[in-house]
């Protein structure tokens, strides 16, 4: 796949900092890159199957993860690396940056799912005409859920509205289970607010360059506290060298 392809998404990005992508153009995006309703069911029903994350420096017990390292090429090809550790400065994140964190690796099952190649592929095809002069691109997946209960509210993003450190993110809404709130914020880089929206529907996505946008999620909260309560969501970026490179 040519990365010199015209991208609607890549020019709002190129206008506004971000896009916002509702589920029925998702999906619509995700068959005509070859998955169907089967095999985005079977990639969001991992997600029941993720352990706690361990690294949260706020001692925190409500975010569950997964992660995964890839290369993908300016011709569209993708592999996945050897798992590594996720690492981002304290100059992006303050609460738990500074250290290697090293997660639970995302199930070859999961890597090998139509829907996670589709979703690749949108997002190599967005970035890659935004940038069309990287080649490969240094991309993780991360599989976050984050769960709520009556006594503790769940925190997308506790380390608060931020940058990632990377080029390009990519969040695509999995679940949303009896929870409130949970809303997106995205702002200009001196704090002022861009646009802010629920990713309501299982799809529902937002791309966004992160050299450019500040961007978080607000706390959730069960809606019933005596049901389950959590926010699933795939998380991809793409850089133009890993985390802790200098630049050639």
């Amino acid at each position: 796949m040519s990365q010199a392809v015209h991208s609607p998404e890549a020019s709002a990005i190129a206008e506004s900092g971000y896009v916002f992508v509702p589920a029925a153009a998702l999906y619509a995006t995700l068959n005509a890159f070859g998955a169907d309703d089967a095999a985005w069911r079977r990639f969001a029903d991992s997600w029941h199957r993720m352990p706690v994350d361990r690294f949260m420096a706020d001692g925190g017990r409500y975010r569950r993860r997964r992660h995964a390292t890839l290369r993908a090429g300016a011709d569209g090809r993708w592999a996945r690396l050897p798992q590594q550790p996720h690492y981002q400065s304290r100059d992006y994140n303050p609460l738990n940056g500074g250290v290697q964190r090293w997660f639970s690796p995302v199930d070859p099952v999961v890597i090998d799912n139509p829907a996670t190649a589709a979703l690749l592929n949108l997002s190599a095809r967005t970035f890659g005409a935004l940038a069309p002069e990287v080649d490969p691109w240094h991309v993780e997946l991360h599989q976050f859920r984050i769960e709520a209960a009556p006594d503790r509210e769940g925190q997308p993003t506790p380390e608060g509205v931020h940058r990632d450190g990377v080029d390009y993110v990519l969040v695509t809404l999995i679940a949303r289970q009896n929870v409130s709130e949970g809303s997106t914020h995205i702002r200009h880089a001196d704090g002022t607010e861009l646009g802010a929206f629920t990713l309501a529907a299982p799809g529902d996505t937002v791309l966004l360059d992160d050299r450019r946008v500040l961007h978080g999620v607000t706390p959730i909260h069960p809606l019933d506290p005596a049901r389950p309560a959590y926010r699933d969501a795939l998380v991809i970026t793409f850089a133009r060298r890993p985390p802790g490179d200098a630049p050639s």
